[in-house]
Formats: C-alpha cells, structure tokens, sequence
C-alpha cells in the first residue's frame, strides 16, 4: 500500500472552520464538501508564488478568491530545513553539504542517497525481511536521537523520508517540518501530509515530543513488517480517529511467523499514551536488538527452510 497524496485544509465556512483532509490528487479549484457542514471546501491553486485557497465572489467579469503569497513561508522552510540538515551528523541522516542561491533559484547540496524510498520497497515487495525491518529500525531510531539531542524533532517520519544509499544504509531525509520540542502545538490551516504515521496526540493538538516521532517511526516499521498500514479506514477522518481510539494488532497477528519480541516491541512503540510508551530511544533500540538477537538464534537453530535445520543448541534466559 503506497502513501496517498492527501491535503489538510480548514473549510472557509465562518460557521464550521473545520479541519479536513481531502484527497491530494483532487484538481485545482474543484471542490469537495465540508465532512461537517457540507460547505464546498476548494483544493487550492498555485498561481506563480500565490497560493489561491477559496472563492470569494464571483461576477460576469471573473472570479475573486482568497490567496495567500508563499514565497516567506518557502524560504523560511527552505532555510529552516537546510540548516537543521547542516548541524546534524550521522551516518543514518541525510548529510547537506551546502545550500545557497543563484539567479533566485534556491538549492541544496546533499549526499546522494538514489536506491530507492523504504516506501518504494514496501510498494514493490509489499512486507520486507524482519531481520531488515530491525536494522533499519535500529538505525533510523539512532538518527532520530541525534536529532533530539540537537532539540529538533523530525516531525514527518514515513517510508517515504528514508531513503537507500548504494552501501544499502538508510538516510533520514526531510526536515521541512522540524521544529523544537519546546513550541506551542501549532494550528493547522493548509498542509500536506499522510495520516497513516501520525501519533495520536498530534492529532489531538496536544503538544508534541520525541515520543511522537517515536509512534510514527513505529508505524513505518510497522508498515515495512507486515506490509499493511496500522489502521485503515473508510474514509480519512475515520483513519485519522483509528490512532486515537481503535486498538492496535500486534503485528504478529497481521504475520504469523514475525516473532513475538518484533511484535511486542513494535505494540509498545504504538501505544496510545505516550508515557507508555519507550521513554528513550537507547530503550527502544535496546529492545529492537533484543528482537533481532533472539531471531538470529531462532534461524541459526531452524536452518533453511525444508533441510531439516541445525541440532538445536541449548540457551537460557531470565
């Protein structure tokens, strides 16, 4: 299941003011009604660096719409992103090497990272090997630490934003939406972005910490692992209300054969309450490389499949 486009508009309707996601892909200037008071709700039209986002009125001699000029917000995120790019080194994290401005084109120079999204590779092989799904977890929750301790949070963590590189290492990229932990819960008007990896109190405006990223990191493994999106639903709302309310299934009962320190590290990484979840990333790898040792022993005593496999060799735990 790929990432579908989807929009987050308000509805222009004085009375509702609702925040709605419509889809992505709608054209420009079409409309679809508001979930809550069926007013006619405007995909909006980019129209050089204004950003057309509702109709006003309308005459025999034309349209008047509502627009706002984008250029500021660009290049604050432009900037934004490049320079919280700059200061973090990591193997894990996309390197930026430079950023400037010629002609008024603005660009960015960074590590090439060109074999393929984690998304790309769930699209084409729909669940990936748990014993990969580890190591990318283990190392994107690396990266992730090294963001916090530099007072960020990556704040869009998806398989889209983690891409390969040819030694097969994943890179954390996109940081247009990073912010301090510390700023207020921001109110939503018009962004973009998909509801399948957002943590249930982002969606409640509360206030945001590394724990949310941690949730969406999550749920991206969660996607890589079985193949199948935490929630899904008819319709974007009741996606979106799924985090909140709709109790998760463990992984291993999406997938059989996941094993159970995969699946119960992954349910932990998801719960609903932040504080119940792993309070530190260290604690959150830890018990990703507990999973993956005791899978390594599981295969090493199993042998390829249909040969019988190895005698199996006596271990204890507490």
């Amino acid at each position: 299941m790929s990432e579908k486009p989807l929009k987050l508009v308000t509805c222009s309707n004085p009375g509702c003011e609702a925040k709605v996601f419509i889809p992505g892909d709608l054209p420009p200037l079409a409309t679809e009604p508001c979930k809550r008071c069926g007013y006619p709700i405007m995909m909006p039209m980019q129209l050089r660096q204004f950003e057309l986002r509702s109709k006003i009125a309308s005459g025999g001699h034309g349209k008047v719409y509502r627009a706002f000029d984008n250029v500021p917000v660009a290049l604050e995120s432009f900037y934004k992103e490049a320079r919280a790019c700059a200061r973090l080194n990591h193997t894990n994290i996309v390197q930026i090497y430079a950023f400037d401005e010629l002609d008024g084109q603005r660009y960015l120079v960074m590590e090439l990272a060109d074999r393929s999204s984690l998304d790309t590779r769930i699209e084409k092989h729909q669940r990936l090997p748990e014993l990969d799904v580890l190591d990318i977890g283990i190392k994107i929750a690396s990266a992730l630490d090294m963001v916090l301790k530099h007072e960020l949070l990556h704040r869009d963590i998806k398989p889209g934003n983690i891409l390969f590189n040819t030694d097969n290492e994943p890179k954390l990229v996109d940081f247009g939406l990073a912010r301090s932990p510390d700023a207020e819960p921001e109110s939503m008007s018009v962004t973009e972005g998909t509801p399948y990896y957002v943590a249930p109190e982002k969606i409640k405006r509360e206030r945001e910490t590394f724990l949310s990223d941690m949730y969406s990191l999550g749920c991206t493994l969660y996607h890589a692992l079985t193949g199948h999106v935490p929630f899904e639903a008819p319709t974007v709302e009741e996606l979106v209300a799924a985090h909140v309310h709709t109790p998760l299934t463990p992984p291993n009962l999406v997938v059989p054969d996941i094993t159970e320190r995969t699946s119960d590290a992954l349910v932990k990484v998801m719960a609903k309450n932040p504080s119940e979840r792993f309070l530190s990333y260290d604690e959150f790898s830890m018990a990703l490389h507990f999973a993956r040792s005791q899978l390594l022993i599981q295969q090493s005593t199993q042998g390829p499949p249909g040969k019988g496999g190895k005698t199996k060799t006596s271990w204890w735990r507490r």
